[in-house]
Protein backbone atom coordinates (compact mmCIF):
# COMPACT_ATOMS: atom_id res chain seq x y z
CA UNK A 1 0.00 0.00 0.00
CA UNK A 2 1.09 3.35 -0.81
CA UNK A 3 0.96 6.40 0.52
CA UNK A 4 -1.87 7.75 -1.77
CA UNK A 5 -3.92 4.46 -0.93
CA UNK A 6 -3.37 5.03 2.65
CA UNK A 7 -4.63 8.95 2.64
CA UNK A 8 -7.89 7.17 0.85
CA UNK A 9 -8.71 4.68 3.54
CA UNK A 10 -8.45 6.72 6.23
CA UNK A 11 -10.52 9.91 4.50
CA UNK A 12 -9.12 12.77 3.87
CA UNK A 13 -7.07 13.84 0.12
CA UNK A 14 -4.17 15.64 1.57
CA UNK A 15 -3.03 18.93 -0.73
CA UNK A 16 0.62 18.75 1.07
CA UNK A 17 1.59 15.03 0.88
CA UNK A 18 5.03 15.36 2.17
CA UNK A 19 2.89 16.30 5.53
CA UNK A 20 1.59 12.72 5.18
CA UNK A 21 5.24 11.04 4.50
CA UNK A 22 6.37 13.02 7.70
CA UNK A 23 3.81 11.96 10.02
CA UNK A 24 4.95 8.14 8.89
CA UNK A 25 8.84 8.98 9.36
CA UNK A 26 10.10 7.62 12.61
CA UNK A 27 13.39 9.33 14.16
CA UNK A 28 15.48 6.73 13.60
CA UNK A 29 14.85 7.17 9.78
CA UNK A 30 15.43 11.05 9.23
CA UNK A 31 15.52 14.11 11.04
CA UNK A 32 12.43 15.27 9.20
CA UNK A 33 10.35 13.22 11.70
CA UNK A 34 6.88 12.99 13.30
CA UNK A 35 7.36 13.91 16.85
CA UNK A 36 6.02 17.22 16.52
CA UNK A 37 3.10 16.50 14.27
CA UNK A 38 2.54 13.75 16.66
CA UNK A 39 2.56 16.13 19.52
CA UNK A 40 0.34 17.93 17.54
CA UNK A 41 -1.82 15.34 17.02
CA UNK A 42 -2.52 14.18 20.41
CA UNK A 43 -4.24 16.79 21.33
CA UNK A 44 -6.59 17.19 18.28
CA UNK A 45 -7.14 13.84 18.83
CA UNK A 46 -7.98 14.60 22.59
CA UNK A 47 -10.45 17.58 21.35
CA UNK A 48 -12.18 14.76 18.39
CA UNK A 49 -12.69 12.26 21.20
CA UNK A 50 -14.03 13.97 23.66
CA UNK A 51 -16.46 15.77 21.19
CA UNK A 52 -18.07 12.61 19.72
CA UNK A 53 -18.39 11.10 23.50
CA UNK A 54 -20.18 14.34 24.64
CA UNK A 55 -22.72 14.17 21.74
CA UNK A 56 -22.79 10.28 22.37
CA UNK A 57 -23.17 10.44 25.89
CA UNK A 58 -25.18 13.28 26.88
CA UNK A 59 -26.31 11.76 30.38
CA UNK A 60 -22.48 11.26 31.56
CA UNK A 61 -20.55 13.47 33.91
CA UNK A 62 -17.32 14.94 33.38
CA UNK A 63 -15.42 12.33 35.18
CA UNK A 64 -17.07 9.38 33.46
CA UNK A 65 -16.10 10.92 29.76
CA UNK A 66 -12.60 11.61 30.76
CA UNK A 67 -12.40 8.09 31.86
CA UNK A 68 -14.11 7.00 28.40
CA UNK A 69 -11.71 9.04 26.42
CA UNK A 70 -8.88 7.68 28.42
CA UNK A 71 -9.95 4.43 27.55
CA UNK A 72 -10.06 5.09 23.69
CA UNK A 73 -7.07 7.27 23.17
CA UNK A 74 -4.48 5.16 24.75
CA UNK A 75 -1.46 3.02 22.99
CA UNK A 76 -3.26 0.06 22.76
CA UNK A 77 -6.19 1.27 20.88
CA UNK A 78 -4.47 3.19 18.80
CA UNK A 79 -2.31 0.53 17.90
CA UNK A 80 -4.65 -1.73 16.98
CA UNK A 81 -6.02 1.14 14.89
CA UNK A 82 -2.87 1.23 12.99
CA UNK A 83 -2.48 -2.67 12.39
CA UNK A 84 -6.00 -2.43 10.99
CA UNK A 85 -4.97 0.23 8.68
CA UNK A 86 -1.39 -1.00 7.48
CA UNK A 87 0.72 1.72 9.29
CA UNK A 88 3.62 -0.93 9.99
CA UNK A 89 3.71 -1.44 6.13
CA UNK A 90 4.20 2.30 5.15
CA UNK A 91 6.05 3.76 8.07
CA UNK A 92 9.52 5.22 7.58
CA UNK A 93 11.87 3.50 9.69
CA UNK A 94 15.85 3.43 10.30
CA UNK A 95 17.59 -0.17 9.98
CA UNK A 96 18.16 -0.50 13.25
CA UNK A 97 14.40 -0.04 14.00
CA UNK A 98 13.60 -2.17 11.04
CA UNK A 99 15.45 -5.36 12.13
CA UNK A 100 14.43 -4.78 15.88
CA UNK A 101 10.52 -5.04 14.51
CA UNK A 102 9.63 -1.41 15.16
CA UNK A 103 7.10 -1.62 12.56
CA UNK A 104 5.25 -3.69 15.16
CA UNK A 105 6.00 -1.93 17.72
CA UNK A 106 3.02 -0.65 19.34
CA UNK A 107 4.93 2.85 20.98
CA UNK A 108 5.51 3.62 17.89
CA UNK A 109 2.33 2.68 15.77
CA UNK A 110 0.29 4.55 18.68
CA UNK A 111 2.61 7.54 17.76
CA UNK A 112 2.45 7.61 14.16
CA UNK A 113 -1.46 7.31 14.21
CA UNK A 114 -1.71 10.51 16.78
CA UNK A 115 1.08 12.09 13.67
CA UNK A 116 -1.10 11.25 10.71
CA UNK A 117 -4.35 13.25 12.83
CA UNK A 118 -1.72 16.27 13.51
CA UNK A 119 -0.87 16.07 9.33
CA UNK A 120 -4.43 15.93 8.59
CA UNK A 121 -5.41 18.67 11.11
CA UNK A 122 -2.46 21.37 9.20
CA UNK A 123 -3.42 19.92 5.87
CA UNK A 124 -7.24 20.48 5.60
CA UNK A 125 -8.36 21.88 9.48
CA UNK A 126 -10.10 20.40 12.79
CA UNK A 127 -12.68 19.35 10.66
CA UNK A 128 -10.69 17.12 8.53
CA UNK A 129 -8.73 15.91 11.45
CA UNK A 130 -12.35 14.59 13.11
CA UNK A 131 -13.51 12.81 9.97
CA UNK A 132 -10.29 11.01 9.91
CA UNK A 133 -10.37 10.33 13.55
CA UNK A 134 -14.47 9.58 13.06
CA UNK A 135 -13.18 6.68 10.32
CA UNK A 136 -10.14 5.21 11.83
CA UNK A 137 -12.21 4.65 15.30
CA UNK A 138 -15.35 4.64 14.24
CA UNK A 139 -15.75 1.07 15.26
CA UNK A 140 -14.37 1.56 18.63
CA UNK A 141 -16.81 4.83 19.23
CA UNK A 142 -19.60 2.78 17.95
CA UNK A 143 -19.14 -0.37 20.38
CA UNK A 144 -17.98 2.17 23.44
CA UNK A 145 -19.91 0.77 26.31
CA UNK A 146 -20.12 3.79 29.34
CA UNK A 147 -18.71 0.81 31.81
CA UNK A 148 -15.59 0.17 29.45
CA UNK A 149 -12.48 0.59 31.44
CA UNK A 150 -14.12 0.33 34.96
CA UNK A 151 -12.70 -1.93 37.41
CA UNK A 152 -14.23 -5.22 38.76
CA UNK A 153 -14.55 -3.45 42.64
CA UNK A 154 -15.67 -0.26 40.92
CA UNK A 155 -18.75 -1.89 38.63
CA UNK A 156 -19.40 -3.92 41.81
CA UNK A 157 -19.90 -1.05 43.79
CA UNK A 158 -22.08 0.77 41.30
CA UNK A 159 -23.92 -1.69 41.02
CA UNK A 160 -25.11 -2.32 44.60
CA UNK A 161 -25.47 0.96 44.96
CA UNK A 162 -27.96 1.83 42.30
CA UNK A 163 -30.09 -1.54 44.00
CA UNK A 164 -29.64 0.18 47.64
CA UNK A 165 -27.86 -2.61 48.84
CA UNK A 166 -25.30 -2.07 51.46
CA UNK A 167 -21.67 -2.38 50.05
CA UNK A 168 -19.20 -5.84 50.04
CA UNK A 169 -16.74 -6.17 52.82
CA UNK A 170 -13.26 -7.42 51.82
CA UNK A 171 -10.78 -9.23 53.83
CA UNK A 172 -7.53 -10.94 53.73
CA UNK A 173 -8.10 -14.74 54.75
CA UNK A 174 -4.64 -16.06 53.44
CA UNK A 175 -1.17 -15.15 51.99
CA UNK A 176 1.17 -17.88 50.67
CA UNK A 177 4.61 -17.53 49.74
CA UNK A 178 7.63 -16.19 50.54
CA UNK A 179 7.87 -12.34 51.44
CA UNK A 180 9.17 -11.55 47.61
CA UNK A 181 6.62 -13.81 45.90
CA UNK A 182 3.18 -13.63 48.68
CA UNK A 183 0.09 -14.94 46.72
CA UNK A 184 -3.15 -12.89 48.71
CA UNK A 185 -6.46 -14.74 49.18
CA UNK A 186 -9.53 -12.10 49.91
CA UNK A 187 -12.51 -12.30 50.67
CA UNK A 188 -15.68 -10.37 48.92
CA UNK A 189 -18.72 -10.27 51.22
CA UNK A 190 -22.35 -9.21 50.43
CA UNK A 191 -24.69 -10.29 53.20
CA UNK A 192 -27.60 -8.67 51.96
CA UNK A 193 -27.72 -11.61 48.43
CA UNK A 194 -25.81 -14.00 50.43
CA UNK A 195 -22.49 -13.83 48.14
CA UNK A 196 -19.44 -14.94 49.48
CA UNK A 197 -16.34 -14.91 46.68
CA UNK A 198 -12.47 -15.97 46.97
CA UNK A 199 -10.31 -13.73 44.76
CA UNK A 200 -6.34 -14.91 44.21
CA UNK A 201 -3.50 -12.15 43.49
CA UNK A 202 -0.23 -10.96 43.51
CA UNK A 203 -0.83 -8.44 45.74
CA UNK A 204 -4.22 -7.32 48.37
CA UNK A 205 -5.90 -4.81 45.37
CA UNK A 206 -5.74 -7.47 42.54
CA UNK A 207 -7.25 -10.02 44.66
CA UNK A 208 -9.62 -7.51 45.90
CA UNK A 209 -10.49 -7.00 42.40
CA UNK A 210 -10.53 -10.87 41.34
CA UNK A 211 -13.26 -11.51 44.21
CA UNK A 212 -15.00 -8.30 43.27
CA UNK A 213 -15.77 -9.54 39.41
CA UNK A 214 -16.42 -13.15 40.75
CA UNK A 215 -19.05 -11.32 43.30
CA UNK A 216 -20.40 -9.22 40.49
CA UNK A 217 -20.87 -12.14 38.14
CA UNK A 218 -22.94 -13.84 40.69
CA UNK A 219 -24.94 -10.52 41.60
CA UNK A 220 -25.95 -10.37 38.11
CA UNK A 221 -27.18 -13.49 38.24
CA UNK A 222 -29.89 -12.90 40.93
Amino acid sequence: MDLEAFARQVGHRFHDPALLRRALTHRSHSSAHNERLEFLGDSVLNCAIALELYRRFPQLPEGELSRLRAHLVNQDTLSTVARRFGVGAILLLGEGELRSGGCERPSILADAVEAVVGAVFLDGGYDAALGVVQTVLGDALANMDPAAGKDPKTTLQEHLQARRISLPRYAVVATRGAAHRQEFEVECVIPELGIRTLGEGSNRRSAEQHAARLAYEHATRE
